[in-house]
């Protein structure tokens, strides 16, 4: 890689950050707009039902989860000899065309398409940008370096999101696309002029990023990312009604309180980053037992308005602090797939965020509030827990695994 100065460097990393807050846009804005959705694409339905036709709306969130689980690993294998930078503006590329097809499609079925083909891109732009960010912050950042790329996705959930969902309501769905797929057109350029080129692996393959799955714990590191994740999600994904329901909050307070949840996400992503590097084990450990914790506290204080925004805050908080550690750890475990153990976390983390939704959907359905939801996020974050620590138990069996793991994430 080229020698940067402090600003090329800085302007470069921020413009990798700039396509995680595109990133951020375009998954979550959906979830604002679905009313509208359902209203301008499926007329007849929404006519005889809105909520049922609302809840086919929701297809958009399930087809854009499953195009991240599909195309994270598949585009990591197909592009491991691809230089990372060349990679980047070819997924940025992708979501400009997917993003613009949504927006511009005139039936329920062709959207969805559109958001299919650009959910391909999510996990391979996380995994590719945050190794390139990592190699240009230097050895020992590789939690720092997807830290980064994690910062724009934080900032998109405190004033991005908000703001395209206005947009969306007051000029229509299709507009906030287009505005989304702006910032991906502008990503692009920026990447385009500031970041550097950086080599693949040398002795990356398709057959050396698909041989990670032969390993026991890259496995197992996806399932405590699936799994414990999962925990925050079974909080987030009812927010809404809980302001609105259990703390007796109007309407206008919800995108406060999701607001105030990104800057609890922006501080935790922050010291994430810096605390992996330093320690990825017990970043992992004391991230899942704050997780516990926080959920735990949301579920008791939450029909307090004071108790919601401080459990938010905080629930926000833990869950990216170890972010940046799962994420450094799936490529810890598979340091011949460096892009293959980066992009699986994404899948992983799409299969919290359903598995989160749907377990939490259960026991409110069966009658046992909002907050019931909390204590599913409780036994989900719990699970994960022990997850890692039978993985780290099992990398004392192996003592180059055992030691690869133990070094700062770059140098593993």
């Amino acid at each position: 890689m080229e020698n940067l100065t402090a600003g090329r460097r800085w302007a470069a990393l921020l413009a990798l950050a700039l396509g995680g807050f595109g990133l951020g846009l375009t998954e979550f804005v959906a979830m604002g707009l679905l009313p509208d959705l359902a209203r301008d694409l499926l007329p007849a339905a929404y006519a005889r039902s809105a909520p049922d036709a609302v809840a086919t709306a929701g297809w958009m969130i399930t087809i854009y989860a499953l195009g991240v689980v599909v195309g994270a690993p598949t585009i990591a294998a197909l592009t491991a000899r691809m230089p990372r930078r060349r990679l980047v503006l070819g997924l940025l590329a992708l979501f400009l065309l997917g993003t613009v097809a949504s927006a511009l499609a005139p039936t329920f079925g062709l959207v969805l398409t559109g958001r299919f083909v650009a959910a391909l891109a999510h996990g391979a732009y996380f995994g590719a940008a945050g190794l390139l960010a990592a190699s240009m912050l230097g050895p020992g950042s590789q939690a720092r370096g997807f830290a980064v790329v994690l910062s724009g996705l934080t900032a998109a959930n405190v004033f991005g999101v908000p703001l395209i969902t206005s947009l969306g309501q007051a000029a229509g769905w299709r507009m906030a696309y287009l505005a989304v797929a702006g910032v991906f057109a502008l990503t692009l350029l920026f990447v385009l002029f500031t970041v550097p080129e950086v080599a693949p692996a040398a002795d990356g393959s398709p057959r050396a990023e698909l041989g990670a799955f032969r390993s026991p714990q890259v496995w197992l590191a996806a399932a405590v990312a699936a799994v414990g994740f999962g925990g925050f999600f079974a909080v987030n994904s009812y927010i809404a009604p809980v302001t609105t329901h259990v703390t007796g909050l109007p309407e206008s307070y919800v995108p406060w309180v999701l607001a105030v949840m990104g800057i609890g996400m922006t501080v935790g992503n922050a010291l994430g980053g810096v605390a992996a590097d330093r320690n990825l084990r017990r970043s992992i450990l004391l991230g899942f037992a704050a997780m516990i914790a926080t959920v735990a506290l949301f579920g008791v204080v939450a029909r307090n308005p004071i108790g919601l925004f401080a459990a938010v805050f905080l629930v926000g908080a833990a869950a990216l602090f170890i972010g940046p550690a799962l994420q450094a750890r799936l490529i810890a475990v598979a340091p011949r797939a460096q892009l293959m153990g980066a992009a699986v976390n994404q899948s992983a983390s799409n299969i919290a965020n359903s598995a989160g939704a749907a377990l939490g959907g259960i026991t409110i359905a069966a009658g046992w509030g909002y907050l019931s939801a909390a204590w599913i996020g409780v036994l989900l974050a719990a699970t994960g827990l022990l997850l890692a620590v039978l993985s780290f138990r099992l990398d004392r069996r192996d003592p180059v695994t055992d030691e690869a793991t133990k070094l700062e994430p770059a140098a593993a």
